[in-house]
């Protein structure tokens, strides 16, 4: 793997996170995920914590950044589009204060089913782990607070169904939130295959080859300086084909 990087200095980069690949590393996950990438790239690792340990060179609050290789935050396997990795404890723990305190926005772009109406919204509805299902989230009482904003870019067919093209702003950052409430609102994503339905996504798979999710723009504070960086980036191959 050798993600385009979207902006990069002495303290983070952001990449450009291909479909198909995991992120964070896991038993179940097969083949190289990001966090690998990022410990042989930029040597940062566990491993790497536990050999600062008897120099007193970090703190345990610092932990995290060593175990996850700097990555500040996660996209799921079948999303691409930005990614923030951390090369130092301090600029991790700060970009991980910016999305706690909703300084860092996001903006990402789906093709969902359907026509959404209207044009432009906000969905607010909470989201939490299913009950009967611990590797899905839904609408369920006592979840987190969530709400997305979303505008529609474009309308249209696809062998006679009609498809949105819908630019969406998370407010909240819940693990499948945008997934989630666009199945909330009867426009699931297209290729989505845990929420859009098994007849749905199996249709969807035969021309759409992932779960159609990509992290479009995001806007920071440096975590050092403070200046605000606006980042892009580029729609990829398979969801502009579909939209063009």
């Amino acid at each position: 793997m050798n993600p385009p990087i979207l902006f990069e200095d002495n303290v983070f980069l952001a990449i450009n996170k291909p479909p198909g690949i995991v992120v964070n590393r896991a038993e179940s996950v097969k083949g190289e995920t990001v966090q690998d990438w990022a410990e042989e790239k930029y040597h940062v690792s566990s491993i790497t914590y536990q050999a600062c340990l008897p120099a007193r060179q970090v703190s345990e609050e610092n932990k995290d950044f060593f175990d996850r290789a700097g990555i500040v935050h996660r996209i799921d396997k079948e999303t691409s589009g930005i990614l923030l990795i951390a090369k130092t404890p301090v600029a991790f723990l700060e970009l991980q204060r910016q999305f706690k305190e909703r300084i860092i926005k996001k903006t990402y772009l789906a093709i969902a089913h359907g026509t959404v109406v209207p044009e432009a919204g906000e969905i607010r509805a909470p989201v939490g782990r299913l009950p009967w299902n611990k590797e899905r989230f839904g609408i369920v009482p006592g979840g987190k607070e969530s709400v997305t904003r979303y505008t529609v870019s474009k309308v249209f067919t696809k062998d006679g169904e009609p498809f949105s093209f819908v630019e969406l702003h998370p407010e909240t950052g819940r693990t499948h939130q945008i997934r989630v409430h666009m199945k909330y609102i009867n426009h699931p994503i297209l290729g989505d295959y845990l929420y859009a339905g098994r007849k749905t996504s199996r249709n969807d798979r035969t021309w759409a080859p992932r779960v159609m999710l990509h992290a479009w723009k995001l806007m920071c504070m440096h975590p050092i300086t403070g200046a605000p960086i606006e980042i892009i980036a580029t729609i990829p191959d398979d969801m502009n084909s579909i939209i063009t």
